[in-house]
C-alpha cells in the first residue's frame, strides 16, 4: 500500500501539471482478499490490489473529470490533461461556484492492522468453521468472507489535503436444507473482532428452524425485523432522500417537510462520519470534515447532508458527504446510524401476540420515492409468531410498505444495534417491532 508521502507527492504532481484554474486529486489505493465458499467448500480465493487517480479539472464554470490506475508519470500527465479537455467541451454550470476551501479533517479510529494483515488462512479458518457447524446438522453452507484495506487522500489547488487508511472485514454465511435457509452477517473494523461459530450458529438456527415453511396469507401484520431488513430499508431511505440534491430537486421525501413530524417520536436517524462505532471516515470526497447531521430526531425532519456544490447553492456549509465526481446522486450519508431503544428482542417476541419474524429483504425496489413506498421479499428466516412464540418457519412473502409510516408505528425498539453496509458506506441499527407492515404477496418456498 502506499503510505501518506507517496499518495502526496502523486497528488501533487498532479496539481503541479494541471493547467485547469482549479483541480482536484482524488487517490484511492485499495488491497483486497476474498474468500467464497459454496456447497460447504472454498471455490475462491483472490486478492486485488489498485490504484486509482481521479482527477476533476475546472475552467470558469466547466467541470471535467477523468480517471486512470496507471501512475507513471506519462499516464499521470494524460489524465490532467484530458480532464482539463473533457471540461471545455462542457456546458457551464450556473451553479459551480468553486472547488472547496481547506478546512484541517478530524481523526477518526478506521483503521485496524489485524484487517490489514489478514491472511487467506484466517479466512479460510472461519470458513472451516462454518462449513463443519453446517455440515454437523447436515445443512449446507454458502457464503463469503472479504478483507480490505483502503487509503484515501483528496488535494486540490486550493490548499486541501486530506489522508486516511480505513480497513473493513465482511463474513456473510447463508445455511440451507431442502426447503429452508438461513442468514447471518457481520461487518467490522477489525477481523479479530468476527465470531464465525456465532454467525454459524445463527445461520444454521434459522435454517432448522424454518424447515418445512407453511404457507401464509397476505395481509397486514406486526412484524419483528431484524436488524438486517431494518438496515435495508434505512439504506433505501437514505439513498431516496437523505441527500441535499435531492431536497433540491424536489424528489425527496423531505422537500416541504423539514421540522415537521415525519415519524414516530421514538425515531432518531442521524449521520455521523466519526463514530467508530460504525464504519467511519473523516473527510469526504472533497477533502471535508465530516459533520454529524441529525437527520430525522424524534420523528421530526431535520435536515439533509450537503456537499460543497450543493451547499453553494443554497448558501450553505459543506457538511461533509461528498461522493466522488462526477456522480447524479449528489452527497449521501456514509455512516448512518438510528437510535435504539430499551428492549431486548426476547422482550419483544413476548410482545406479539401474532405476527411475523423477518430475518432480512431482498430484491427490493422503490415504487413512490416521494411517499418512501418500497417493495420487496423476505428471505432466509421467515416466522409466523404467535401469543409471543415462534410457531413454524412461513413461506417468503412479498411487502409494500410506506417506510415512513412503518417508522410511524414502531411499538418497541431493541436495545442492541448491528453494524453493516449501507451503498455508501456504513450503518448501524437496532431491531423494530412494527404494527401494521403490509405484505401484498406470496411465494411457493
Amino acid at each position: 500500500m502506499l503510505d501518506q508521502e507517496e499518495l502526496r507527492r502523486i497528488t501533487q504532481k498532479v496539481l503541479s501539471r494541471s493547467a485547469a484554474d482549479q483541480t482536484e486529486v482524488v487517490l484511492l489505493s485499495e488491497e483486497t482478499g476474498l474468500t467464497r465458499f459454496a456447497n460447504s467448500r472454498i471455490h475462491q480465493n483472490v486478492a486485488e490490489r489498485n490504484t486509482q487517480i481521479r482527477v476533476r479539472a475546472v475552467s470558469g464554470k466547466k467541470v471535467g473529470v477523468t480517471s486512470t490506475n496507471d501512475l507513471s508519470d506519462s499516464a499521470i500527465d494524460e489524465v490532467t490533461d484530458r480532464a482539463l479537455r473533457v471540461a471545455l467541451l462542457q456546458p457551464d454550470n450556473p451553479d459551480f461556484v468553486s472547488l472547496p476551501e481547506p478546512k484541517p479533517p478530524p481523526q477518526a479510529g478506521s483503521f485496524a492492522e489485524a484487517t490489514a494483515e489478514c491472511t487467506p488462512q484466517l479466512r479460510a479458518e472461519a470458513v472451516s468453521t462454518i462449513c463443519r457447524l453446517a455440515a454437523e446438522q447436515h445443512l449446507v453452507a454458502s457464503g463469503a468472507f472479504t478483507a480490505s484495506t483502503l487509503q484515501i487522500a483528496v488535494a486540490n489547488s486550493l490548499g486541501v489535503f486530506a489522508h486516511a487508511p480505513t480497513t473493513v472485514g465482511d463474513l456473510t454465511t447463508v445455511v440451507m436444507s431442502e426447503d429452508s435457509s438461513g442468514y447471518a452477517s457481520t461487518t467490522a473494523l477489525d477481523v479479530t473482532t468476527i465470531d464465525a461459530e456465532k454467525l454459524a450458529i445463527e445461520a444454521i438456527n434459522k435454517a432448522l428452524s424454518s424447515g418445512h415453511p407453511k404457507p401464509l396469507e397476505a395481509g397486514k401484520y406486526t412484524v419483528i425485523l431484524e436488524d438486517y431488513a431494518v438496515a435495508t430499508l434505512l439504506t433505501y431511505l437514505s439513498y431516496l432522500g437523505f441527500g441535499a440534491l435531492a431536497l433540491q430537486e424536489k424528489r425527496s421525501f423531505m422537500a416541504g417537510h423539514l421540522g415537521k413530524k415525519i415519524a414516530g417520536d421514538n425515531i432518531s436517524i442521524w449521520d455521523d462520519g466519526l463514530d467508530s462505532s460504525g464504519l467511519p471516515v473523516p473527510f469526504d470526497f472533497e477533502g471535508m470534515p465530516k459533520e454529524r447531521v441529525d437527520l430525522i430526531k424524534n420523528g421530526v425532519a431535520r435536515s439533509v447532508v450537503y456537499d460543497s456544490y450543493t451547499a453553494n447553492r443554497q448558501g450553505k456549509q459543506s457538511t461533509g458527504h461528498a461522493l466522488p465526481a462526477p456522480n447524479t446522486y449528489g452527497p449521501l450519508p456514509g455512516n448512518l446510524f438510528m437510535q435504539t431503544g430499551e428492549h431486548t428482542t426476547s422482550e419483544m417476541l413476548a410482545a406479539v401476540e401474532r405476527g411475523l419474524w423477518v430475518t432480512r429483504f431482498h430484491y427490493v425496489n422503490p415504487l413512490h420515492p416521494l411517499k418512501t413506498v418500497l417493495t420487496g421479499m423476505t428471505r432466509d428466516g421467515t416466522f409466523l409468531i404467535q401469543n409471543g412464540e415462534i410457531t413454524s418457519g412461513v413461506k417468503n412473502l412479498r411487502f409494500t410498505q410506506n417506510v415512513l409510516e412503518a417508522l410511524g408505528r414502531v411499538r418497541m425498539i431493541s436495545r442492541d444495534s448491528r453494524l453493516g453496509r449501507s451503498f455508501f458506506g456504513g450503518i448501524r441499527v437496532p431491531s423494530l417491532l412494527i404494527d401494521g407492515f403490509a405484505f401484498t404477496g406470496v411465494t411457493e418456498f
